[in-house]
């Protein structure tokens, strides 16, 4: 168990950041509490009175925790070999906010993490305080579920409750996500850090199916999820186009608008046609859709392409990938984000 010694000290090594004492003492509260909760997973497995469902779970966890080391290359550590129950449906809310004619999303800084696109809260009270001051301020925000997040190796990370909510490759696709960002970790590029997860989650997951005799990733769910993404991307598109041009900002807010809607008609065309009625996505396409809305789909998804013709050119072997990945992560930022934002830019 983390003793409170060494939360204390994080706590005040983090005061030289950009935040308030109040905010980082109820970090340091909510990662004692989760840390404090964790129990060893073979104890579990072992114990008769663990449910049937929670110990197949949590096997098929620790399976792909072997996986990950042994054939992705990913940190051998004692990270998602212990459990957790935080009691709620998400360990987290992260809390986005951009500019109301811009999808960059406006930057927290922290003093390990560096600046990332997002604030964490424990307490959903607290986001949704700071998510109405910045609503009164005139910024777009949104407030996401997060059932898993990496402390990056400084602490034995947990498999939790909130992981076992979905399918297997969504709870595979998790563990190999979040031990990518212990083997490679960019402070201040947010859009780095996850997409280069995110190829590493697909890659694992492809290789975990195989190994497995396993259908290739492609299930309908996967196939609905990438559309949906697509979807969400293009409408990034359009309203980067907006926001670029020279219009007025009442002429950009009515543009705004009509590019959502026609996002809205695309949806439910593809709901009610190819998808014959699968409505899994109506509560998010329905709520209020923003710029802090969409800014997760850049962060997640839009370099993805970049890294896959970095994974191609190191002859799709991960150890090759990773270095070469690491080797860009050094670049000028510009310089960076060129290499993987265009297809025909070179690599290193």
């Amino acid at each position: 168990m983390i003793r409170r010694a060494v939360i204390a000290g994080l706590l005040l090594a983090a005061l030289s950041g950009c935040s308030t004492l109040d905010y980082y003492a109820h970090l340091a509260q909510g990662q004692y509490r989760l840390l404090a909760a964790r129990q060893p997973i073979t104890e579990l497995l072992a114990a008769p009175s663990t449910d049937a469902r929670l110990r197949a779970r949590l096997q098929l966890a620790l399976d792909a925790r072997a996986f990950a080391s042994d054939v992705l290359a990913l940190p051998r550590n004692g990270s998602y070999t212990d459990y957790a129950d935080v009691g709620r449906p998400w360990v987290l809310k992260n809390l986005f906010a951009a500019q109301a004619f811009s999808l960059e999303p406006v930057e927290q800084c922290f003093p390990i993490a560096g600046c990332v696109a997002y604030r964490g809260y424990y307490d959903a009270a607290r986001a949704d305080q700071e998510a109405a001051r910045l609503k009164a301020e005139g910024y777009d925000v949104f407030i996401g579920d997060v059932p898993a997040f990496s402390t990056l190796g400084w602490f034995d990370d947990p498999v939790l409750n909130t992981m076992l909510r979905w399918d297997d490759d969504e709870l595979i696709g998790t563990v190999f996500h979040e031990l990518a960002h212990q083997r490679l970790y960019l402070p201040g590029d947010t859009a780095f850090n996850e997409s280069f997860a995110s190829f590493v989650e697909r890659e694992g997951l492809r290789r975990w199916q195989a190994a497995r005799g396993l259908p290739e990733a492609g299930s309908l769910r996967s196939v609905r999820a990438e559309q949906f993404i697509a979807l969400m991307l293009r409408l990034r598109e359009r309203l980067q186009a907006v926001y670029d041009s020279g219009q007025t900002d009442d002429a950009k807010r009515s543009a705004k608008a009509q590019a959502i809607t026609t996002m809205r008609d695309e949806y439910r065309a593809l709901r009610d046609g190819e998808w014959q009625g699968y409505a899994g996505y109506d509560d998010f396409v329905n709520g209020e859709i923003n710029n802090a809305k969409l800014v997760p789909f850049g962060l997640y998804h839009a370099l993805i392409p970049g890294f896959a013709r970095l994974f191609e050119a190191a002859g799709r072997d991960l150890p090759a990938f990773y270095k070469a990945a690491e080797k860009l992560s050094k670049a000028d930022p510009d310089a960076r984000r060129q290499a993987l934002e265009t297809p025909t830019a070179p690599l290193p």
